[in-house]
């Protein structure tokens, strides 16, 4: 039976799939194997191993070729997860390329170098679901540039904004979420192989152009000084990783939050068949919003865990490899699903524009408070015309009395007949730069 949420006939549905296979197993295994065929090459580029090894390790270096269930015995046995794994590629191989196998290497270059690739793949995965999400929310904000809803500051109406200015927000958050991991990829994840300690000691010299000549032929860059006890460039990756969830948390939240039934501004795709309640047969929850917020935050759990393995005792420590080996794993197929996840959310919003004007309504006009002392501001002095604005505001909340009657009756009260006659309520008139932002900042060329 299934075990792992990854494969869990309940909770596999989360996850994804693209993910899960460069992550399972036999793709880990293969990457394994890929940075060995690697290193047999370009050692012999340099001549510190003969040129028909390199071709017998490159040719045995496939995962197809091992006896997997022997492979788990055989580890459970030595208790080591890599010595099993060279011992049956010995085997296939041939005596004297045998010889030549895992030259110079220890096993944390060869799973550093492995996750790399792993690594690489994951993050082409996740921008490719970036773009498709980006192009999403920049169609949602250019759509509602002018579709008027309440803003909110501390769970109160604020000013008056419009849904599409709320995607674009979105939107800014997650290009930048993009740009920080294109900028670090290259150079959180690199080819290391130093050997034991990371000084190229068994390399006769050679190791700065084994490791050279490895990262290019494997697409990566060399790590130059690759101390196994470093781990802060895939911790910077990593804590990419986590701003980019909390981006996408912030998203959902909005959804959730929006989807309320005493608001109905927002919500998320529905189907029949989609269930919410076992017993209240009339939940639509935002179930979509939901697990993409605890993916989230089991992101943020890993990721904190797999940063606090920079801290590594001596040149090598395996009480924190091991945590990372583990953990990095869980951090890419996390990270894929969440923004999976988003591209679907964002794929199928539905707005409800009438359910927004009205809400707009709801504070008798006390959400262009802003708007009016600023329309007064010119004849009365702001000062003097938020402290009326306040009065009045207070007396609607309390007693129910529409805003503009009351800001008109302190008015002529206060001698001021025609200037209460000249203030108007109108929340779509106080956008600021809004439909000129989402313009500028979502056309092609953004």
């Amino acid at each position: 039976m299934p075990l792992s949420m990854y494969d869990s006939y309940i909770t596999s549905h989360w996850f994804s799939a693209d993910a899960k296979a460069v992550w399972d197993d036999l793709a880990t295994i293969q990457a394994w194997l890929d940075v060995e065929a690697a290193l047999a090459q370009a050692q012999a580029d340099v001549g510190l191993i003969p040129a028909d090894a390199a071709v017998a390790i490159t040719a045995s270096a496939d995962v197809s070729l091992l006896d997997l269930d022997k492979l788990a015995e055989d580890i459970a046995f030595a208790q080591h997860p890599f010595v099993p794994v060279l011992k049956q590629i010995e085997s296939h191989c041939g005596d004297r390329a045998a010889g030549y196998l895992h030259w110079g290497a220890t096993t944390q270059n060869i799973f550093d170098t492995g996750a790399a690739l792993q690594m690489r793949k994951t993050h082409a995965l996740i921008l490719t679901a970036l773009t498709q999400v980006e192009t999403q929310v920049a169609a949602l904000a250019r759509q509602h540039s002018a579709t008027v809803q309440p803003g909110r500051t501390h769970g109160q109406h604020a000013l008056p904004t419009t849904f599409g200015y709320k995607a674009l927000g979105w939107l800014e958050e997650l290009r930048r979420s993009r740009q920080r991991l294109e900028d670090r990829i290259d150079g959180s994840f690199v080819a290391c192989m130093g050997g034991a300690i990371g000084t190229f000691a068994a390399m006769n010299g050679q190791g700065r152009r084994v490791e050279a000549l490895m990262a290019e032929k494997l697409g990566l860059r060399p790590a130059v000084v690759p101390l196994r006890s470093s781990f802060d460039r895939a911790s910077d990756y990593i804590s990419s990783l986590t701003i980019l969830a909390g981006s996408a948390e912030k998203v959902a939240q909005d959804v959730v939050f929006l989807q309320r039934t005493e608001l109905g501004e927002l919500e998320e795709s529905f189907h029949m068949g989609k269930v919410g309640s076992s017993t209240m047969a009339q939940k639509r929850n935002p179930s979509m919003s939901l697990t993409l917020i605890s993916l989230c935050r089991m992101l943020r759990s890993r990721a904190a865990l797999a940063v606090e393995t920079m801290v590594r005792m001596d040149e090598g420590d395996s009480s924190t490899t091991n945590i990372a080996d583990i953990t990095l794993r869980e951090v890419a197929i996390i990270a894929v699903s969440i923004v999976e996840m988003l591209a679907k959310l964002t794929a199928g919003l539905t707005v409800h524009a009438d359910a927004m004007r009205r809400n707009l309504e709801i504070s008798n006009g006390l959400i262009a408070s802003e708007a009016v002392m600023m329309q007064l501001s010119d004849q009365l002095g702001r000062h003097h015309a938020h402290h009326m604005l306040y009065e009045a505001a207070q007396r609607s909340v309390a007693e129910g009395i529409p805003f503009l009657t009351l800001i008109r009756d302190s008015l002529t009260a206060s001698g001021h007949p025609e200037i209460a006659e000249s203030v108007t309520i109108d929340p779509a008139a106080y956008l600021g730069e809004v439909e000129s932002l989402i313009s500028d900042l979502t056309s092609p060329t953004a």
